[in-house]
């Protein structure tokens, strides 16, 4: 990240990616392994663990011939083989061959959403935002929220941090906004098709486990820095519950819902629309809590392409070493996270009763 090396960054986050993916089918595999029979206690136990006793001799033999001979143990260095230019120049034929269309695409983003957007929560004035957001919460979820919530918005405001807050909301809401876009439909493709969720299972298990500052090093390099860079990282860092909350709330519906929808004469898209989409909007608003949950975690690094929020406020205490401003700053954060989770939380319990799911 310091020497902005995109190919060693791609190449480390993805060995981070075979690892997690690996241990993410493996535990899969183990929760749906069905019973197996008991073998005859009568036999050795090397016969009656045949697969366990060969993965011990081997661990146990390597181990031995990695004492003798160091190659073993310890991979050659001149076997070694590097996947990093490879990454490094596609990322550099990419930004030399699409330039202009990469800044036309940002510039029509910028002027067109996030810009307004920005002005719109820039605008807005301490006291109306505590009274609208306790009175919108208030109204969703009950009184208490409502207070607890207001309580929490006038906390950030008699901390100095309005104007910063409202920037961290106003980046929230345009990337979770697009996440959804992208995510909630590849999420219904999913959950409607086998091959389409193997193939974009895998491709969010990757979004999912690179590691936060790996998802910098490009969009650094392509859009530079800047409020869009930012976006476009907490996008593909949040995308990842809106499909996979999606997909499972698909999943989850009743076949003979859907088989009575085929029988009265529905037409695929009316299945989807009028009853897929409809009983699967618990599982679609739990997905939007967690993706607002990872978007503000991702916001806070963020900060490191200059953005002017929340996040810049605990990394510029944490350059400083001063702990009351981190705190300060990290209890914004939090508390802005807590009021969107409650909200979002209150929606989906009302959805879920008007189902009758609760």
């Amino acid at each position: 990240m310091r020497r902005l090396d995109i190919g060693g960054g791609v190449e480390a986050g993805l060995a981070i990616v075979a690892m997690a993916i690996a241990l993410d089918r493996l535990s899969q595999a183990f929760s749906q392994r069905g019973p197996r029979s008991q073998p005859d206690p009568a036999l050795p136990f090397h016969r009656r663990h045949p697969l366990f006793s060969a993965v011990l001799a081997i661990a146990v033999a390597t181990t031995l011939a990695g004492l003798i001979l160091p190659a073993l143990r310890d991979y050659p260095k001149a076997l070694t083989i590097t996947t990093s230019p490879v990454w490094t120049a596609a990322m550099q034929w990419i930004n030399v061959t699409f330039f202009d269309s990469i800044e036309a695409v940002k510039t029509f983003l910028l002027q067109a959403f996030l810009l307004p957007v920005k002005r719109f929560f820039g605008g807005i004035p301490w006291a109306w935002g505590i009274i609208a957001v306790g009175l919108m919460s208030g109204r969703i979820g009950g009184w208490r929220l409502g207070v607890m919530c207001a309580a929490m918005t006038a906390f950030i405001a008699a901390s100095g941090l309005w104007a910063a807050a409202m920037t961290t909301v106003y980046l929230i809401l345009v990337s979770v906004i697009i996440a959804s876009l992208i995510g909630i439909p590849l999420g219904i493709w999913a959950g409607q098709s086998n091959r389409a969720n193997s193939v974009i299972g895998g491709l969010i298990d990757t979004l999912q486990t690179l590691p936060s500052f790996v998802y910098l090093i490009p969009v650094v390099m392509l859009f530079r820095v800047g409020d869009f860079s930012a976006m476009i990282a907490i996008v593909a860092y949040a995308l990842a519950p809106a499909v996979r909350y999606a997909a499972l709330g698909i999943r989850s519906i009743d076949p003979e819902l859907i088989e009575a929808g085929k029988v009265s004469g529905c037409t695929k898209r009316q299945i989807l629309w009028r009853i897929k989409l409809p009983l699967a909007a618990p599982s679609l608003l739990l997905g939007l809590n967690q993706t607002i949950m990872l978007a503000i975690s991702m916001l806070v690094i963020t900060a490191l392409v200059g953005t002017r929020d929340l996040g810049q406020e605990v990394y510029i205490a944490l350059t400083k070493a001063s702990t009351g401003q981190g705190i300060v700053a990290g209890l914004a954060v939090a508390f802005i996270a807590i009021i969107a989770d409650r909200i979002v939380t209150a929606l989906a319990r009302s959805s879920q009763e008007r189902l009758g799911m609760a």
